[in-house]
C-alpha cells in the first residue's frame, strides 16, 4: 500500500514530466512555424511588448532547457 507522501510525490513527478514534455513539444511546433515563415518570407521577426508574457516565456524556456538536460542525462545513463 502506498503512503500519502508517495502518492503526492508520484503525482508531482507526473505533473513535471507532463509540463516538460509539453514545453518541448511546443518548442518543436514553434520552430516549425518559424522555419516555415523564413522559407516563405526570407526572414522572421517577433516582438513581445508585454513584460509579463515575456517573463513567462523566458521562464518556460529555462524550464524546458533544464528538463531536456535532465531527460537527456537519464537516457544516456540508462545505456549500458
Amino acid at each position: 500500500m502506498k503512503t500519502a507522501t508517495e502518492k503526492i510525490s508520484r503525482r508531482l513527478q507526473i505533473l513535471i514530466h507532463t509540463l516538460g514534455l509539453s514545453c518541448l513539444g511546443g518548442a518543436i511546433f514553434l520552430q516549425i512555424l518559424v522555419f516555415t515563415d523564413i522559407l516563405q518570407h526570407g526572414y522572421f521577426m517577433a516582438v513581445e511588448n508585454n513584460p509579463v508574457v515575456l517573463g513567462f516565456e523566458i521562464a518556460l524556456t529555462l524550464f524546458a532547457l533544464i528538463y531536456f538536460i535532465y531527460v537527456y542525462q537519464r537516457f544516456i545513463r540508462s545505456i549500458k
